[in-house]
């Protein structure tokens, strides 16, 4: 009978630090999904819960069956952080010479160091380090934009053309020279469709955080030019 209510209170605790889990697991997936990651609610809250049951396996089931003082309650746990590699990587994507995830991966990293020390019944642990992260992922972010850069780290290649009339075609392209200071090949030629119109296309490097948006408008203060095509160049 004591043996029963021992194991009772284990699991009601067991229960609880999985409880605790998925409730921090959530407060840092809220922010991804906020933030409109790949990674979100789910993913951070699964991961944050599994690790703290692979960690309470860890502790209280395998050295039970294995019946040995030498038995290592730390080797189903350590296997979590190679599991949370392989996840992590998933997230992390390649567009060009841009990477994009890698903040989400470690979010993901930290999650399930989280879900871990609310497995070894480190609960003020896992708590104050959520608080900490989601700090991190909220201030850090507003400061980087707000002080350290407001555009990008990244230099893009961007190719755009605009058809306009023939009349205001000197003026346009003169008007496109000055606007775009990072041009590094331009041309023009006549219209396939049209006779009155003329088709100028130029090559540019920015490093701005939304060079579409910024090409657009630059182009949308030239009067006469219509049609405009704004494509991202890759490697």
């Amino acid at each position: 009978m004591e043996n029963f209510i021992t194991t009772v209170l284990l699991e009601k605790n067991m229960l609880l630090d999985i409880l605790l889990a998925m409730i921090l697991g959530f407060a840092i997936g809220f922010e991804r999904e906020l933030t409109n990651k790949w990674a979100g609610l789910r993913t951070h809250m699964l991961v944050c819960m599994g690790s703290c049951i692979f960690t309470l396996l860890s502790i209280h089931a395998f050295p039970v069956f294995a019946h040995s003082p030498q038995a290592d309650p730390a080797r189903i746990a350590a296997q979590v952080l190679t599991g949370i590699g392989f996840i992590g990587g998933g997230t992390v994507l390649k567009h060009g010479s841009a990477i994009y995830g890698l903040t989400t991966a470690a979010a993901l990293w930290i999650t399930a160091s989280i879900g871990m020390a609310c497995g070894c019944g480190f609960n003020n642990l896992a708590i104050v380090s959520t608080i900490i992260v989601v700090s991190v992922l909220v201030l850090i972010r507003i400061f980087e934009k707000q002080f350290i850069h407001r555009g990008s780290k990244i230099i893009r290649r961007m190719s755009v053309a605009f058809f306009c009339r023939k009349d205001i075609m000197e003026d346009a392209y003169k008007k496109v020279l000055s606007t775009f200071e990072s041009i590094y090949e331009i041309k023009q030629k006549n219209s396939a469709d049209s006779d009155e119109y003329k088709k100028i296309s130029f090559k540019l490097c920015l490093q701005t955080k939304n060079p579409i948006q910024y090409i657009h408008n630059a182009l949308e203060k030239i009067e006469g030019i219509e049609s405009i095509s704004i494509q991202e160049l890759y490697e």
